[in-house]
């Protein structure tokens, strides 16, 4: 027989980013204990939104199966001494196995005679076994942040308000914390708040349907994807494709209700990486742009609930968008009072690193290894790569960066733009920060490709001339990616340049400032390159052993 288990981790509302990654452990979790526990089940699915991640599993077991179980042991020199008496290992592993020494059974195997216990076990109701298991697959979900509140023992990413378990229409009997697990779910917090009974899996998604919950990632996805689009076809415009927002928008909602607002004209003389910025990164709108791709004055928010009118819906973002905008016209026109040129020496009172010293002392560097590389690289181009690096960092200094981090290069582009250098400089400052991750744009220009390779060498020679190397998942100067954007660079633009003089060369511009010498810093740096890029080929399919015998010959040349 069988039936179907339901499981619902009901809490406050979660971040957006940590649903799907908590959904897919879930699953894989899931998977693993009932194999493990000899269970077969015919479908599995999850769910999730803000403030529940669910399980359901269709077609599990009811019982477990009887079976037969063969344990090895120790060694038959271990559990028997040279009289042929039982050891304190023999009694122990036996005893852990609810057998006695009498029971155990010696086995040849390829490393020599072992004992073994061989247990006839009757299998347990399912019901039973997911009572034990359940609390275990809550403790186990990692999450990059975790809280305690009360009294309670174990942590979660936020406070767990209520939890469903059902194995059929029976309820899974467990505790965890302070809660006790029920047959009842809550609907949408503010359109229908009060606890209402389930009886199982299918019942369970339409009771949330009719309670204001689209509990399906993709239904909920899906229906925000063409809702927006309906609302802006509707004034012949069109949003910008995003499809990592519309994930995180799809997390942020239980019930997607979008919601057309606007804002002044005055703020379209923003260049349109602030407008999209300010209004994806802080407030998670939709940009609406026409048939040509400008954008225009009127973005698309998504609510987790209906309001009387679209004027009433929309009110709320205008104001607090209008708020965002008129602080980044009015950095931006402050900005522009200075040029790069004059933002330099300003740098010197950014920190780089403790030990590496300053922004303004990177930027020195970066200049020197810039003008190093573009002379074997780019001789044509010598003079926008040099200029380029000197202003590269320039627009760390300016407000309008301090306010949207994210639009380093960009705005240093624009306002090199607007100080009159050349366009081959300002899209070079852009461009030195691409690729901004793995598998992303490179940059468009070579000069920008130049500078964005004497900034990745310079970061890690000094990281490593430090003895700053990744240990484990701890890599705080992200060497890592910066490694892996090097690789890209180089294999990307076909440049043949030795690993080796690049890295001496990155390293002598330190001066003094190193702890390791500089052979071994190189040794240390070359070997870390090497090893992002073995990781890279063999990660998008190529025979780990074609690269580790082409690589175990030298590595120098990326090319």
């Amino acid at each position: 027989m069988t039936d179907d288990l339901l499981f619902e981790i009901g809490t406050e509302e979660l971040p957006a980013g940590y649903i799907l990654p908590a959904l897919d452990f879930m699953e894989k979790e899931m998977r693993r204990r009932l194999r493990d526990l000899s269970l077969n089940f015919q479908r599995m699915k999850t769910g999730g939104t803000p403030r529940r991640l669910m399980i359901c599993v269709q077609g599990l077991d009811s019982r477990q199966p009887d079976r037969r179980e063969q344990v090895t042991g120790p060694s038959l020199k271990v559990a028997f001494d040279v009289e042929g008496k039982p050891t304190k290992a023999a009694k122990g592993f036996a005893s852990s196995r609810g057998g006695s020494v009498e029971d155990l059974q010696v086995v040849s195997t390829p490393k020599g005679e072992y004992v073994m216990l061989i247990q006839e076990l009757k299998g347990r109701d399912s019901i039973d076994l997911l009572q034990e298991e359940l609390p275990g697959l809550i403790k186990d979900i990692p999450f990059p942040k975790s809280m305690r509140w009360g009294a309670n023992s174990y942590s979660f990413a936020r406070p767990i308000q209520w939890l469903l378990a059902l194995f059929g229409q029976q309820v899974i009997n467990f505790s965890f914390n302070d809660l006790t697990a029920s047959d009842t779910t809550r609907g949408h917090r503010f359109l229908a708040p009060e606890e209402v009974k389930v009886k199982d899996c299918d019942q369970y998604i339409s009771i949330l349907r009719e309670r204001e919950v689209i509990v399906d990632f993709y239904e909920r996805r899906q229906k925000i994807e063409k809702e927006v689009k309906d609302v802006v076809s509707e004034v012949g415009a069109e949003v910008i494709d995003d499809q990592e927002l519309l994930d995180t928008v799809t997390n942020l909602v239980e019930m997607p209700v979008p919601v057309c607002g606007s804002f002044d004209r005055k703020f379209l003389e923003l260049p349109p990486e602030v407008l999209i910025s300010a209004m994806r990164e802080h407030q998670k709108y939709f940009t609406v742009v026409d048939q040509a791709g400008r954008i225009l004055p009127w973005f698309i928010a998504v609510n987790n609930t209906r309001v009387s009118g679209q004027v009433n819906g929309a009110a709320g973002h205008e104001r607090v968008l209008r708020a965002r905008l008129e602080d980044a016209l009015f950095f931006y026109n402050e900005d522009r009072k200075k040029n790069l040129e004059e933002r330099l020496p300003y740098l010197n009172g950014v920190i780089f690193q403790a030990q590496l010293g300053s922004m303004g002392e990177k930027a020195n560097r970066l200049e020197g290894l810039a003008a190093y590389l573009a002379a074997g690289i780019v001789p044509d181009q010598q003079y926008a790569v040099i200029r380029a690096a000197r202003l590269a960092k320039a627009d760390l200094v300016t407000d309008l960066v301090g306010e949207f981090p994210t639009l380093q290069g960009v705005m240093g582009k624009y306002y090199a733009l607007a100080d009159g250098e050349d366009k081959d400089v300002a899209q070079a400052i852009a461009d030195h920060y691409l690729p901004v991750r793995s598998g992303g744009r490179l940059p468009a220009t070579t000069a920008g490709a130049v500078v964005g390779l004497a900034d990745r060498f310079d970061t890690l020679a000094g990281c490593f001339g430090i003895g700053e190397k990744p240990t484990g998942t701890a890599d705080p100067y992200g060497l890592r990616r910066h490694a892996l954007a090097l690789i890209h660079i180089i294999t990307g633009y076909n440049l043949n340049i030795s690993l080796k003089e690049c890295a001496y060369k990155a390293l002598g511009l330190y001066g003094g400032k190193l702890s390791l010498p500089e052979d071994r810093a190189a040794g240390d740096m070359i070997d870390f390159i090497k090893g992002r890029f073995v990781n890279d080929l063999i990660s998008r399919g190529v025979s780990s052993e074609a690269v580790e015998a082409v690589t175990s010959l030298g590595f120098d040349n990326v090319v």
